[in-house]
């Protein structure tokens, strides 16, 4: 029954905004919001995404590290809003989750890197 329940959920997309404990925000919003002296920048791609280019001032936490929570802690201030992102906002979606889970306010790019590219915002290249 439970099963079936979470399916029924699942299709209605239910579960997922039932359970979400950060905000989603487009380009435009994130262009603004890190620009803001209280917001860290988390691009939680691999290396080589993020050498490709990346948002200016963007720590990088690989998502899929096993360590990735711990990386965060030790790296992230708590007192501070957690912008973050990756290639189309679903890596960074669970990577928000996770950090707001332990108590970080978190807010995803919707749409990721490529929705940021294809608003032509600026990137750093290494």
């Amino acid at each position: 029954m439970k099963k079936i329940i979470i399916f029924l959920l699942t299709v209605l997309g239910l579960n997922t905004a039932c359970s979400q404990n950060f905000e989603n925000i487009e380009v435009k919003e994130f262009a603004e919001l890190i620009n803001d002296s209280n917001v860290v920048i988390l691009d939680v791609r691999k290396t080589d995404e993020y050498a490709e280019g990346h948002i200016k001032g963007a720590i990088l936490i690989d998502q899929f590290q096993n360590d990735f929570v711990e990386q965060a802690k030790s790296k992230l201030p708590k007192d501070k809003t957690i912008a973050i992102y990756c290639r189309s906002g679903r890596r960074s979606a669970n990577a928000a989750g996770k950090l707001a889970d332990i108590g970080y306010k978190c807010v995803n790019l919707k749409g990721g890197i490529l929705a940021w590219k294809e608003a032509k915002m600026p990137l750093i290249s290494e």
